[in-house]
């Protein structure tokens, strides 16, 4: 396994949460629960990511601005699961910031399964593409 196929795998995961969160309604034990359950998700995910991705990427010239990036948009989802936080679930903006969420989210996916993976697929030998698959699951089996 890849790096590639190790994050995409837990992309799959978080687009799966995120369309699961955004049929949910109300105050309810389903809306907590895979609200929950997303968050935990997209801060081991980022962590992760973090550390076993864009690390190893920051120092090479063609992904150095693509992994600052990344960063910011990580950054950028934390901020909108805060507000998330900050809102009951009964009120009509919790939907709203859910579906801003699902959407920068899905738009971050993209990014780097479209243009992240291929410039980087560059720079990363195969051997340190599974090298980097290796820490990654480690990481993310650790923290889940």
């Amino acid at each position: 396994m890849t790096i590639f196929e190790a994050i995409r795998a837990d992309h799959n995961i978080q687009r799966e949460l995120l369309s699961k969160l955004v049929k949910t309604s109300g105050d309810t034990n389903a809306r907590d629960a895979i609200f929950k359950s997303l968050k935990n998700e997209l801060k081991v995910h980022a962590d992760a990511e973090e550390r076993h991705y864009y690390k190893p990427l920051i120092d090479s010239d063609i992904m150095q601005e693509k992994a600052r990036h990344g960063i910011a948009e990580h950054h950028e989802i934390d901020e909108l699961i805060e507000s998330l936080e900050e809102t009951d679930y009964d009120s009509s903006a919790w939907l709203k910031i859910a579906k801003n969420l699902k959407d920068k989210v899905e738009h971050h996916l993209e990014d780097e399964e479209h243009k992240f993976f291929q410039l980087s697929g560059k720079v990363l030998s195969d051997s340190q593409k599974k090298e980097l698959a290796n820490s990654y699951t480690n990481y993310i089996k650790s923290h889940r």
